[in-house]
């Protein structure tokens, strides 16, 4: 599919250095900064990744910014403070590029573009008869006017707009990764970050991506509930945990899972309530094994079940999810790294990838991957 797109007369250019930006949902502090060199269709350098935090008023800045964001629920004028997270997180996100650039031993003039996806702070997914939408906070003027560099972001609107669900985008770059991995329809990507989403190539022109429902999100609120940190860390609570089988059993019957694809999710779709009631051990281990569960009908819904998966995202360091994934999803893990990948910088790597490919007037959203009506272009640019 990639490279069916490139016939079309688009713009032929030489691999440039891009560096992409990517805040996940789960709200973890830090942002991904990562740094390569590619024509939008394959990668000649991986460059180098790194996590600059957020200083901590930032950080509490967007947790009041997506409290306020799901109050709002697209209903009436935005809130003020999305102007004020928006400044914010764009001038913090700026410095973080500038650094890492500097730092790998290159200037902004060396730079051929930065994709930045900015902070989803809301994301609706379509219904018959209702557009979907989404709203990711990131001023691409001001970080074009921070850096000097070209800036693509507002990657998903367009998509929303021709009624695709605006999610997953980084089936491209997953396809383009698989490509790079000589892989076979018997392999797919699988991110774990708020919300688990997987990419599954065909092995010749065809991908397909859909998000298989949550992953790390609602664990994660439900350990802050807790009053036990930001997550279960190593998968300990977990793992000392029982599941509830009959829980378990009920919370999969969601009408989603089973639902076809094209399919996405916004980060509170499924929440830590799905714990209600529940001691940390035993909450825990149902919100695990519901992440896994949930993946194993995901790939049922697949043209081929793969039978072997290939994790990235912060998922991937919880080994209780990782074997929980391999048990009952019914399918090999494998980290990211295992193919010679940086496990926790394939979706800003993607962000990269994906300004690159607007800058050729490459499509960045598919049929097959968001559902809208033929191959989009999006996103936009400054500078």
């Amino acid at each position: 599919m990639l490279e069916q797109e490139t016939k079309a007369g688009d713009l032929i250019m030489e691999p440039i250095w891009a560096v992409g930006l990517m805040t996940g949902t789960v709200l973890d502090g830090n942002i991904d900064v990562a740094l390569i060199k590619t024509d939008g269709e394959r990668i000649d350098d991986f460059g180098t990744y790194t996590l600059a935090p957020y200083p901590q008023s930032i950080r509490t800045l967007l947790e009041e910014t997506l409290r306020q964001a799901r109050a709002w629920n697209f209903d009436g004028p935005e809130p003020a403070i999305f102007r004020e997270a928006e400044d914010a997180l764009t001038r913090a996100q700026s410095a973080a590029v500038k650094d890492l650039v500097e730092d790998y031993g290159l200037t902004m003039a060396d730079i051929g573009v930065v994709g930045f996806h900015g902070q989803t702070v809301l994301h609706r997914a379509p219904r018959p008869g209702r557009l979907g939408q989404t709203r990711q906070l990131g001023d691409g003027q001001l970080m074009h006017d921070i850096t000097g560099a070209k800036v693509v972001y507002d990657f998903r609107s367009a998509d929303m707009r021709a009624g695709g669900q605006g999610a997953p985008l980084s089936a491209a770059y997953h396809a383009a990764l698989m490509r790079n991995a000589g892989a076979t329809g018997d392999m797919a990507v699988l991110n774990l970050g708020g919300v688990a989403n997987v990419t599954w190539w065909d092995g010749a022109d065809g991908f397909f991506a859909f998000d298989t429902g949550p992953a790390n999100a609602p664990l994660n609120d439900f350990i802050k509930s807790k009053g036990l940190g930001d997550m279960d860390r190593d998968g300990a609570l977990a793992r000392a945990g029982t599941v509830d089988e009959a829980r378990l059993a009920r919370l999969l019957e969601h009408p989603y899972l089973s639902k076809p694809y094209p399919k996405s999710l916004d980060r509170f779709d499924f929440g830590a309530a799905m714990a209600d009631g529940l001691g940390a051990e035993d909450g825990a281990a149902l919100l695990t094994a519901f992440t896994a569960a949930a993946v194993g009908k995901g790939l049922d819904l697949l043209p081929r079940r793969p039978k072997r998966l290939v994790v990235s995202g912060g998922g991937r360091h919880n080994p209780t999810m990782m074997a929980m994934l391999e048990n009952r999803a019914g399918v090999e893990v494998v980290q990211a790294e295992a193919l010679g990948w940086k496990g926790d910088a394939v979706e800003a790597e993607c962000f990269a990838f994906l300004a690159v490919r607007v800058l050729r007037g490459l499509p960045i959203s598919f049929p097959t991957t968001t559902g809208v009506p033929q191959p989009m272009q999006g996103g936009r640019l400054a500078g």
